[in-house]
């Protein structure tokens, strides 16, 4: 019977005494590693190729990269949840008078916020809720001199519109450069004094523009 029986063999202390450079050699790394400031992981991470642009931020001054010629400008888009001021030009004839140089100004900053943003700009996450064909004419007898008539009721467009056609006409020589500007639409209605505060600025969605009523010219 003990002639048929296998002396016991160490076989798991062999095993552990096999495994003990391997682990030594792990404990040695993560040391070095720990010693060099970076944390060892045994899981690969990946997160993804770094953004291309940042949001609201344009990289290059867009006046500079359009062809046409005409007057600096600054018009609001919308980006994000607020008003965002991006360089345009717009042309405006040489000789014109004071009332209708206003109301070209006007038209053609009106013509840039409904235009679609560049691809620059749509990258950066800018849009525009003014839709095209809006016409801006100067006062009628009896409006105030710096008053200008839409040919759509102020009252009729979106808050976010109303918000981008207040603070970029305010802030233009199209209006007197006191951070307001008088509106009106094509009927009979009496123009209102708008004003383009920092509340209509940071929530264009939600806070519409103020206005108040004006005299007569």
């Amino acid at each position: 019977m003990n002639g048929l029986t296998n002396p016991r063999r160490p076989t798991g202390r062999r095993t552990v005494r096999g495994r003990l450079p391997g682990l030594l050699a792990v404990t040695a790394l993560g040391a070095l590693l720990a010693g060099c400031g970076i944390r060892a992981t045994e899981v690969p991470t990946d997160f993804g190729p770094a953004p291309s642009r940042v949001r609201c931020s344009l990289g290059e001054p867009e006046v500079s990269s359009r062809a046409d010629r005409g007057l600096p400008v600054q018009v609001f888009l919308l980006c994000g949840s607020s008003l965002v001021a991006v360089d345009r030009t717009v042309r405006v004839p040489d000789g014109a008078a004071d009332s209708g140089r206003r109301a070209l100004i006007a038209q053609g900053l009106l013509d840039q916020l409904s235009a679609p943003p560049s691809a620059a700009e749509k990258e950066a996450g800018y849009t525009t809720h003014v839709r095209s064909g809006i016409a801006v004419s100067g006062p009628r007898r009896g409006d105030p001199d710096d008053a200008l008539r839409l040919s759509a009721a102020p009252g009729s467009l979106s808050s976010s519109a109303l918000a981008q056609i207040v603070c970029t006409l305010s802030d233009s020589a199209a209006a007197e450069g006191d951070g307001s500007v008088i509106l009106a639409g094509p009927g009979r209605d009496t123009p209102r004094r708008y004003q383009c505060t920092d509340e209509v600025r940071a929530r264009p969605g939600s806070e519409r523009p103020p206005s108040s009523e004006t005299t007569g010219g």
